[in-house]
């Protein structure tokens, strides 16, 4: 399997509508909306989203020609899964926490 590349950043905020109008003005970035919880943000340089929830850390999204290959990978690395695989508008993805803490998923456009 081929190295797995930084696709999209999932930014977290309780205040979407504020954080929203603070990434336009601060950033020049624009959105696309996918109903009330969720913006696709446009022009950032690489994907990017915010979600409506609780403030945390940034969430890193690598891309996958072959999930399945890409799940067992990391697996076998060490990570812990914590969403199993799922499909979304799009493509599929699950989440791991790297060792070390770091809060990272996987997707395929398949």
């Amino acid at each position: 399997m081929k190295n797995l590349q930084i696709d999209y950043v999932e930014f977290y905020s309780d205040t979407l509508e504020q954080t929203e109008d603070f990434f336009a003005k601060a950033f020049g970035w624009d959105f696309v909306d996918y109903g009330p919880d969720y913006r696709d943000i446009q022009g950032a340089g690489i994907g990017g989203g915010i979600e409506r929830s609780t403030p945390k850390a940034p969430l890193i999204v690598l891309l996958a020609d072959d999930l399945q290959a890409a799940y067992e990978q990391v697996s076998a690395a060490g990570a812990d899964i914590t969403a199993e695989i799922f499909d979304f508008p799009g493509g599929r993805r699950f989440e791991f926490i790297a060792p070390g803490g770091m809060a990272m998923a996987v997707w395929s456009k398949d």
